[in-house]
């Protein structure tokens, strides 16, 4: 049995994936899977399951919710399932589920295995970033109750995705053919505006590809909003990229795509 949280929660089973009934019972079902194989204590779970008004019993009802999310997995699991237990302790609950069981693991050692690859063989980073991504079915943790640290790692799985597939832009800025990205850049600069990293990218993608006066267009659209709505200029970095852009920087062009990547 294998869980997924980057997205709707729930289990995959003999490849299909199964949801868990009731909002409450995915709740602690995922928060126990943020923290697998260690005590998540009752009082955090109180406060993800019912927030700031935990009923009179609050202790009898989370026991009923535990009891009803071990049915619920030994159910999924079939008569020869290999369900994880749900181990019940004096101060908290523990899902020893296997950490290459869970999709946001498998997604975290996808991305750390690319990240070494990038300046050694762009092409094995390229492979691994695509599978990584792939694993993510949508929202992290989208049909969940929104409780402090069910939000908190939500929050920090967006960031982690954003960042992942900007490192696979990046890849696609140093390829022989940077238009191919310049579609997912554009639209990433408006759904994601303050990312300058995002900005830097399209300008180079553009600039690589024989576009000049656009590249300086993105450099002047992202500049006017950034003092427009932040009085703020753009950060160093990227006003030296504009710079380059204007004088047609040699450095901007490099032969080998791995030698960009080291100075990124």
């Amino acid at each position: 049995m294998q869980f997924r949280i980057l997205g709707s929660v729930g289990a995959v089973v003999d490849g299909r994936f199964c949801t868990v009934p009731g909002t409450r019972q995915r709740t602690l079902l995922a928060t126990l899977l943020t923290r697998p194989g260690r005590l998540v204590p009752a009082e955090q779970l109180y406060t993800e399951l019912w927030s700031d008004n935990p009923p009179a019993t609050v202790e009898n009802s989370l026991q009923a919710h535990v009891s009803r999310l071990r049915r619920t997995l030994r159910k999924l699991g079939g008569p020869h399932g290999d369900v994880p237990p749900l181990i019940t302790q004096a101060s908290g609950y523990i899902l020893d589920a296997a950490p290459e069981d869970i999709d946001v693991n498998l997604f975290r050692e996808r991305l750390a295995q690319a990240r070494r690859a990038m300046t050694v063989d762009s092409e094995v980073a390229g492979e691994l970033l695509e599978e990584a991504l792939a694993l993510w079915q949508g929202s992290p943790l989208q049909d969940v109750a929104a409780g402090p640290l069910c939000q908190s790692e939500a929050l920090q799985l967006e960031e982690e995705y954003l960042a992942a597939l900007e490192d696979k832009l990046w890849l696609g800025t140093c390829c022989p053919e940077p238009s191919l990205v310049i579609g997912e850049l554009k639209r990433m600069s408006i759904t994601h505006p303050w990312r300058e990293r995002i900005t830097e990218m399209l300008m180079l993608a553009l600039y690589r590809s024989g576009r000049q006066a656009e590249a300086i267009e993105a450099y002047n659209t992202a500049r006017e909003r950034l003092v427009d709505e932040l009085g703020m200029e753009p950060s160093p970095q990227l006003k030296n990229l504009f710079r380059e852009v204007l004088n047609q920087a040699p450095g901007l062009y490099h032969p080998n795509p791995l030698q960009q990547l080291k100075s990124a």
